[in-house]
């Protein structure tokens, strides 16, 4: 709707603009209406697969070739609708308040026309000046719109964070098992206060070490089996190289918590979860599955955490990541693709 309305003020302000020089504004507007094909179709081009395929992944060469190349092409189809169409019917409608008009810009065969210096740079200025007004706005756009998803992530980043019901179950676990001398006390106060510390102290980067977020991840699946002991059937393997690799911190822990919120916690027998990450280069895979109550015909996949963790990967890796979500009658499994190494906030540490 936004492109929408900039089009339809780029048409009246340049019909009016041309409108000027012309017989009457209507003739002004029909050939305003026959070039703008020509800037959106340019604009388009540039902001839709010009950008995201180099400037975003830092190819600034293709970036410069391709830009030089889309220029002269929007040039040339601006000057072959010139000569085609817009002077001859500009002419025409002058010559029909002034039959003994000259336009000296219509002299010569089509190729000399088309070969005019002065005209190739003048459809150069015209097909380039709306079109990079219209970049600009996008930019400026974009550059909003990453401040308040990067106010978003952060939001999301703490409301996916370990919830204080989880806490608090977890430390009258701890306050059993103290009770009973359980062996187990001591790992669980340290599994607790390693979650702690990193919540407090090493969430507050862009990006942390995979293989830390991934020790994190196993802290909490330890700390949470305390809770269903023996029927709950759970699985986590790592494979791959992740000590050489960062990621924004708990971008996936939000996935494992549902697992347990929405699954396990729901089913009152034979629950069990399944997660497995995998690294090949920059690579990695993420694949996370839990069982659903039989009885249960309602979506289980937790939205708000899910949503949260879409925001991220939107302002984090947009165009270098896959979410899929499969919501079945007795199983829920979500999948998660990114190439580490296209992660647009980059750690300067």
């Amino acid at each position: 709707m936004k492109h929408i309305i900039f089009w339809i003020i780029v048409t009246f302000v340049l019909t009016i603009f041309y409108g000027m020089g012309m017989p009457n504004y209507g003739i002004s507007l029909i050939v305003i209406l026959s070039i703008l094909p020509v800037h959106i179709a340019y604009f388009y081009t540039i902001v839709y697969w010009i950008l995201p395929r180099f400037l975003y992944r830092r190819k600034y060469p293709q970036l410069f070739l391709s830009l030089l190349f889309n220029a002269f092409v929007a040039a040339l189809l601006f000057r072959l609708l010139e000569i085609g169409f817009t002077d001859p019917f500009i002419l025409k409608a002058v010559r029909a308040e002034r039959p003994d008009y000259q336009w000296h810009k219509l002299d010569g065969t089509f190729w000399q026309q088309l070969t005019k210096p002065i005209y190739i740079v003048n459809a150069l200025e015209q097909s380039n000046l709306v079109v990079w007004v219209a970049v600009s706005l996008k930019f400026v756009q974009m550059w909003y719109e990453k401040r308040q998803l990067a106010v978003q992530s952060e939001l999301s980043a703490l409301k996916s964070q370990i919830h204080p019901h989880f806490l608090f179950n977890t430390l009258n676990n701890l306050y059993a098992l103290t009770l009973k001398q359980s062996t187990q006390s001591p790992a669980i106060v340290l599994g607790l206060s390693d979650i702690l510390r990193y919540m407090l102290y090493e969430c507050s980067t862009d990006n942390v070490a995979l293989k830390r977020d991934v020790e994190i991840m196993q802290h909490y699946v330890e700390l949470e089996k305390l809770r269903y002991e023996e029927r709950l059937d759970l699985n986590f393997s790592v494979s791959g190289r992740i000590t050489d690799q960062r990621i924004p911190p708990l971008l996936m822990l939000p996935l494992i918590e549902n697992a347990f919120k929405h699954g396990t916690s729901e089913t009152v027998e034979d629950a069990w979860i399944n997660i497995d990450l995998s690294v090949k280069g920059h690579k990695l895979k993420f694949k996370i599955s839990n069982s659903k109550p039989p009885e249960s015909n309602k979506k289980t996949g937790g939205q708000i955490g899910l949503d949260n963790v879409r925001k991220r990967l939107a302002l984090l890796f947009p165009y270098a990541h896959q979410l899929q979500v499969f919501d079945e009658e007795e199983i829920f499994v979500v999948i998660l693709q990114l190439d580490l190494k296209q992660n647009l906030v980059q750690n300067e540490n």
